[in-house]
């Protein structure tokens, strides 16, 4: 199982407006360029499932384009991808094939030519929230997600290869996680998928090469920690934590499988929910060789993002992608009385504010997936609307957004937060529970009422389907936004109130989980269903 972190909860760090459709895509094909030992020249991308019927409207093809450039998550530039690898040379084509089936809904197939005539096929999958993972290279099954450096060999299959590439590596004092070993036929080809914990230097990859036995090595180095906008290994401002192994050792009791394991940790030691998952975090990190408290430190930056994000639309009306949503924060925003003695409505201004930051992922501006960029308005509009109810600080801000961040853990982990797999009640039902548990922490409610916050917000939005009106991340999302995070202060007071969840967090997790797999396709951000039908919606989305 991949290990999730902060930033796979809170973010990434993302251009809009999808994090599955964008971001996640964005990430397969920048793992797939890793593999390649020269830059990409010509590419076809095969889209499947939900990529073929939305990836217009998704920015998925920009962002597929933009991964093979190299370009961040969260470069602006995704948005002029299309001529920026005209301009250095990168042809690409699209093909949709709506009709086979695959294991998950987003799905692509990457065919690379570089520049010295080598071809690179690849199949990804983008799984949630912006991580994705690719599951074949070459013809060959793999299972990469890009947390471990991943070595793949082609060989001969003879008598100690493998034990050549174990000790060769092991002569360099780089430690083996993982082996994955396939031939076609006994005496053919072979390949080797060795995922790494340590960089692997350019020498050893010449001698593992210069091997008879050996006829190529692809390596696709971990996702650098710097992307999360947290410290690597070797940052001298800050002071060694742990070592990894000793990390790892420690890491084992406080990775929660659920909530119930989760409050009972927060519960013994006295903390929060966000505090008990930031405990977490730590030790995750020392496993990679991070120092310091990262964090905090990537939860204030995640904090910023969101409040340009709210920021902009209120000052501008944005144009988005599809022309379907624009000026409606400012609509909801200019009813909130101004001046001296200002009479605030904290459920106006959340719905003004969460609406804001659709607006601004509409027009593929710079957002938070939290945990999607489709439901990314919601923990900002909470977290913003109850600060100037309370005048709160930035910091108490942070501590809650940790707390938002462990509810996310939870439910991404023993359920989904994909819409493609388990519908709208999987993004902003996941995204108002990590707001209400928010919210309750803000409000001096306890770790236990935090997650009865998170159990009924989740209840109320429990069957929600994914509807996207002409594939866009547009209507009806943006009001969806503004009604959870009103949904996730009335569950917050409830919870805070003594209220009791009809049942509990986990067994709500585990009911929104079977009722996703029990929608039909249509309902799962296809645009094939729902509101998304409706005449007057496919009028709009045909002038």
């Amino acid at each position: 199982m991949r290990t999730l972190g902060i930033p796979d909860i809170v973010g990434p760090v993302m251009v809009g407006p999808s994090s599955s459709h964008t971001a996640g895509a964005l990430r397969i094909a920048a793992m797939t360029r890793a593999l390649l030992d020269r830059p990409p020249a010509d590419v076809t991308f095969t889209l499947y499932g939900s990529f073929s019927r939305t990836y217009r409207g998704h920015g998925t093809d920009r962002a597929l384009v933009a991964g093979l450039l190299g370009f961040a998550a969260d470069d602006l530039r995704i948005r002029d991808s299309f001529q920026l690898a005209q301009e250095a040379g990168l042809s690409f084509r699209f093909e949709v094939d709506p009709r086979t089936k695959v294991r998950h809904p987003n799905t692509v197939d990457l065919r690379v030519t570089d520049v010295d005539g080598d071809v690179l096929e690849v199949r990804g999958e983008s799984i949630g929230g912006g991580a994705a993972r690719l599951v074949r290279v070459d013809g060959f099954e793999v299972d990469l997600t890009g947390e471990f450096s991943a070595l793949i060999v082609y060989q001969c299959d003879r008598p100690g290869t493998l034990g050549f590439l174990a000790t060769t590596l092991g002569r360099h004092d780089i430690n083996i996680g993982s082996v994955l070993l396939f031939r076609n036929h006994r005496g053919g080809d072979a390949f080797n998928v060795l995922e790494v914990d340590n960089p692997v230097p350019q020498e050893v990859l010449d001698e593992i090469q210069a091997d008879s036995r050996v006829s190529r090595v692809r390596l696709m180095p971990a996702a650098d920690l710097a992307e999360h906008g947290v410290e690597g290994p070797g940052s001298d401002d800050v002071a060694p934590v742990l070592a990894p192994a000793e990390a790892e050792a420690r890491f084992r009791k406080v990775d929660y499988e659920d909530g119930t394991a989760l409050l009972a940790y927060a519960e013994a030691e006295g903390v929060t929910l966000g505090q008990a998952f930031l405990a977490r975090e730590e030790l995750r990190l020392a496993m990679q060789g991070s120092r310091g408290d990262a964090g905090r430190p990537y939860l204030r930056r995640a904090l910023d993002v969101m409040r340009e994000s709210v920021r902009l639309p209120l000052a501008r009306t944005p144009q988005t992608m599809g022309g379907l949503i624009g000026g409606e924060a400012r609509q909801v925003d200019g009813m909130l009385t101004g001046g001296s003695g200002k009479d605030l409505d904290t459920y106006t201004c959340a719905a003004a504010y969460a609406m804001a930051v659709l607006e601004t992922n509409a027009s593929m501006g710079r957002i938070v997936a939290a945990p999607t960029a489709g439901s990314a308005g919601v923990v900002p509009g909470v977290l913003f609307a109850l600060q100037e109810e309370r005048a709160l600080s930035d910091e108490e801000l942070v501590d809650a957004l940790a707390t938002a961040a462990a509810v996310g853990y939870v439910v991404t982990r023993n359920a989904t937060v994909a819409g493609a797999e388990g519908g709208c009640q999987a993004e902003m039902g996941t995204a108002s529970a990590m707001a209400a548990a928010a919210a309750v922490q803000l409000e001096g409610g306890s770790p236990r009422q935090a997650l009865t916050a998170a159990a009924i917000a989740l209840t109320n939005m429990l069957g929600l389907v994914c509807d996207p009106v002409g594939g866009l991340v547009e209507e009806p999302c943006q009001k969806r936004n503004a009604s959870a995070a009103a949904n996730a202060l009335v569950s917050a007071r409830m919870a805070l109130a003594g209220v009791a969840s009809t049942a509990p967090f986990d067994e709500t997790v585990d009911a929104m989980r079977r009722v996703g797999a029990a929608l039909p396709m249509e309902l799962r951000e296809t645009a094939l269903g729902g509101i998304a039908t409706c005449a007057s919606c496919v009028a709009r989305c045909s002038k």
